[in-house]
């Protein structure tokens, strides 16, 4: 673990193939900034991932989405730099970068709901993570999802509270958090368009301005 001085907020990192983005990841992001006093959440659009079927609209219109989405939010911040990268699209690279870029002391956390976490040990250099980044998994309230007997041990080695990972370093720890999540999905809206019927208070406007001027998802 690095040392994290208390005076630095942290960084939030929040990856998804967001096609669309909507108001579930957008709620979700501005929910962690605010409850966890962050610096900003970033909102990573990924190239290519390798656990994921290849996203339908191309990188750069679901980077122009992601920045028409958060245009004006304050703490939430598009972020194209998986975009930017050949071949798949790991979130270990994404994590070097980042600590290159902010260096040792200010403290990461990487963002991912339990769906995700299930199936972490499928990552490349997964338990490599914690090397650059706390990992926050977020959680539905009553929600019951078995993990692994290789994951449940990893999270027990390494579990913390929220305000104890923020005030004593900057990388090393899991933490999980209960959120209601808002029921909307990328593949919800997609279907939607697909069938000619308005998605309108699913995602927000700028957004769906985009999707029809591009004609995405028909």
């Amino acid at each position: 673990m690095q040392n994290n001085p208390s005076n630095v907020k942290p960084i939030g990192l929040l990856g998804g193939t967001f096609d669309p983005i909507h108001h579930g990841h957008l709620r979700l992001a501005l929910e962690l900034y605010e409850r966890l006093e962050l610096a900003e959440v970033r909102l990573l659009p990924a190239a290519s991932p390798p656990h994921k079927n290849q996203p339908m609209a191309d990188g750069q219109l679901r980077l122009a989405m992601v920045q028409a989405a958060v245009a004006g939010v304050t703490g939430l911040v598009a972020d194209g730099r998986e975009l930017k990268r050949t071949g798949r699209s790991y979130t270990i690279d994404t994590l070097i970068d980042v600590r290159n870029e902010i260096g040792t002391e200010q403290a990461l956390y990487l963002m991912m709901g339990m769906d995700a976490f299930m199936n972490l040990n499928t990552w490349h250099r997964w338990r490599e993570l914690l090397d650059f980044a706390h990992l926050l998994v977020v959680r539905r309230p009553g929600a019951l999802q078995p993990l692994s007997h290789e994951l449940q041990e990893w999270f027990r080695a390494h579990q913390a509270h929220p305000d104890e990972a923020k005030a004593h370093c900057a990388t090393g720890t899991i933490l999980s958090i209960d959120i209601p999540g808002l029921m909307i999905s990328s593949t919800q809206i997609r279907a939607l368009l697909a069938e000619g019927k308005n998605p309108r208070y699913l995602l927000p406007s700028s957004v769906l301005d985009l999707i029809e001027q591009y004609q995405l998802y028909r």
